[in-house]
């Protein structure tokens, strides 16, 4: 798709542009991204940012350079389209299976250094195999379950099966553990995420040191979020960090964790006022509604439903905004927000200064896209 529609944008003032839009304030965005690392960098740890909140290479780039050490993908199509933008240092922080993702993963691993997330022997045969047919190395972490009950071995000795397997094989290199305590993230009360964060990471390392008693040991261990930063940042031996959405900030995450502003909204444009009740152009199809709801950033509103095209919000009778004005809205959930739409509109000073593909959406037809953020 050529980006001319989109790029017509440029030098507008954020609520000029045609609606809805996907807006990413790339001055408070950097804001985030210097916080997070100095947070991370005073704590000793290493910090690799999650790219399936924003998809955008330019935002990663400029994550590495205030001092992340790598990237963390969901899939082996979002680490690619991050090694062709020149990011050298990717985590999928997933099991990637199937013959097309393994074999593109593993030819991309010439270039790069690539690490996977297994949690099964047959996983990391596939891989090796591929592997060994590209001549590159795949790294691997085994992925504890320390919760989630989705992705990881289930217990301690499965995990060790797991290491032996993927020391001896072909094409592939020991590099440590990972436990994603997502489900602690959803926890709103901050005593008790604590708590459930806790025997998370008791967990994870009943596993770590389950393998150091058989002589394996972990140079990485990989864990967190943006809701369990902080408690990352104080534990004395995970290595590194995946947080993600931090960088934009959602309703949900603003929730559970404050020092980070919001970076990302969608640009709606009112349709119609009917009493206090202003009808706008985002629903369901524009904003991401996961774990809370949008809300209207900068004005006194209230949320009264999101359908597919429309979100209603309610004002007080006071408020000046009718038929044809603009309002932005915060996502309930940044990352299924940004899987929405193929391109950003990045704003400094108000402005529109950029446009950015989103990247790698849809899986294998969008792996070949090349570059993003030609300007950051």
């Amino acid at each position: 798709m050529s980006d001319d529609p989109y790029r017509a944008a440029i030098g507008r003032r954020r609520n000029e542009i045609e609606t809805p839009a996907l807006l990413v304030d790339l001055d408070v965005a950097r804001r985030n991204i210097a916080a997070m690392a100095g947070h991370m960098q005073k704590a000793g740890k290493h910090l690799r940012p999650h790219t399936k909140t924003h998809k955008a290479p330019g935002i990663s780039r400029l994550q590495i350079e205030a001092g992340a050490i790598g990237v963390s993908t969901a899939t082996a199509w979002e680490a690619i389209v991050m090694i062709d933008a020149g990011i050298d240092d990717v985590l999928v922080a997933n099991e990637v299976v199937g013959p097309a993702r393994t074999r593109a993963l593993a030819d991309a691993a010439r270039g790069a250094r690539v690490t996977v997330a297994v949690d099964s022997t047959s996983n990391l045969d596939d891989l090796s195999a591929a592997a060994s047919a590209a001549g590159s190395t795949i790294g691997v972490l085994v992925e504890v379950d320390v919760g989630m009950n989705r992705g990881g071995v289930r217990s301690k000795e499965e995990a060790l099966e797991v290491a032996r397997h993927a020391i001896a094989l072909p094409g592939i290199e020991w590099r440590g553990a990972m436990g994603y305590e997502g489900h602690c993230m959803l926890e709103p009360d901050r005593e008790l995420r604590v708590t459930k964060q806790a025997k998370a990471m008791a967990d994870l390392f009943e596993v770590v040191d389950h393998l150091a008693a058989d002589g394996i040991e972990c140079e990485i261990v990989s864990a967190g979020g943006t809701g369990t930063y902080d408690l990352i940042a104080a534990h004395p031996r995970v290595t590194e960090l995946q947080a993600g959405s931090y960088v934009f900030m959602d309703a949900f995450h603003g929730s559970l964790i404050p020092g980070f502003d919001v970076a990302l909204t969608v640009l709606a444009t009112v349709m119609g006022r009917h009493g206090n009740r202003l009808i706008l152009d985002a629903g369901r199809k524009g904003v991401g509604i996961d774990l809370m709801l949008p809300s209207a950033v900068g004005i006194e509103s209230t949320t009264a439903f999101v359908d597919e095209e429309h979100t209603g919000i309610d004002v007080p009778e006071s408020s000046p905004l009718g038929y044809g004005d603009t309002v932005e809205l915060l996502a309930g959930y940044g990352p299924t927000t940004v899987n929405l739409y193929g391109r950003y509109h990045v704003i400094e000073g108000g402005v529109v200064t950029d446009i950015w593909p989103v990247m790698a959406r849809h899986g294998s037809d969008t792996a070949v896209e090349k570059g993003a953020g030609t300007r950051v």
